[in-house]
């Protein structure tokens, strides 16, 4: 019973397990390290049971774990061999595991242009969408990372101070001259989206780069996600150091706006990589949405040569 009841659960344990973290079990689930964790707890409150332990090397299975291990991994073989075989079936579907910033504030908003083309085409999104979640390997995984020799590179990011409109009109008519001291007297957020980066900078290094004057620039509140972060800067709470790639629509509204134009922005080593699984090239529906997702990717990196 517990096989049917908790099968998202197991799979996220035997993803945890074998990825050696949360986090990279998150990133081949396509859902957030916490909701990776929340799901084994599940399990293991319903079983009574400790199941992970930490250790140095990573994620180690429980004694109560470690005999049922590997049957857990067998029935998860067994079944992407299962779906593997099945594919005939599903010509028309396409899952997708993908960063959930890139899928809500890129993906989604295009999605709408190949349906028109491609009327008949079902998604699955993280987990979400026409079709339930597969239970083998996406079809595509797409991520931010350093780029991949197996994988497609879409684009990089240009990271730059952003700002809501409202608060950049007032640093303008306070009638600051000094450029370097207009972050005075504002919060700053913290994005921790772009943190593997090696050249991504953060405030304090932002700060000393550009010879701006500002006090205690590491103190402020954090977001791990892009998505809530913006919100907070529609809503005038800050300032903050922020890619541009995913942003164009609340751009283009004037919904956030670039805070000090005049300075270049940085662009990221990593790039956001889309990787498709070869078996599932060999299908139509997939070759058109590659060759969509490419268009669409050359005109995100002319739109922000643009902004340069």
């Amino acid at each position: 019973m517990v096989a049917i009841t908790h099968l998202k659960s197991l799979q996220a344990l035997e993803s945890a397990l074998r990825a050696g973290s949360f986090k990279a079990a998150a990133d081949r689930l396509g859902i957030t390290p916490a909701a990776v964790g929340q799901r084994i707890k599940t399990l293991e409150d319903y079983l009574g049971v400790d199941l992970l332990v930490r250790g140095r090397s990573g994620l180690r299975p429980t004694p109560e774990l470690d005999q049922a291990l590997p049957h857990l991994s067998e029935a998860f073989n067994a079944l992407t061999r299962v779906s593997d075989i099945l594919d005939f079936q599903r010509t028309n579907e396409i899952h997708i595991a993908a960063n959930s910033d890139f899928i809500e504030l890129w993906l989604a908003p295009r999605l709408p242009a190949f349906r028109a083309r491609h009327p008949n085409t079902l998604f699955c999104l993280n987990g979400e969408g026409d079709i339930p979640m597969r239970l083998g390997a996406a079809d595509i995984e797409i991520r931010f990372s350093a780029p991949r020799e197996d994988a497609d590179c879409l684009f990089h990011d240009a990271l730059t101070p952003i700002s809501s409109p409202e608060n950049i009109s007032r640093t303008d008519r306070a009638n600051i001259p000094d450029i370097r001291n207009r972050l005075s007297g504002f919060p700053l957020l913290h994005l921790d989206f772009y943190k593997d980066d090696p050249v991504a900078p953060d405030w304090p290094k932002w700060i000393d780069a550009n010879d701006f004057n500002r006090d205690h620039p590491a103190i402020g509140v954090r977001y791990q996600r892009l998505a809530p972060a913006i919100d907070a800067i529609i809503a005038s709470a800050g300032y903050m150091i922020c890619g541009l790639a995913l942003l164009r629509p609340q751009l283009e509204a004037n919904a956030v706006a670039p805070a000090f134009p005049t300075i270049a922005p940085t662009r990221t080593t990593h790039t956001y990589n889309a990787r498709f699984r070869a078996d599932a090239l060999n299908r139509p529906q997939v070759q058109r949405f590659r060759s969509w997702l490419l268009e669409e990717a050359v005109r995100t990196r002319e739109w922000l040569q643009s902004m340069e």
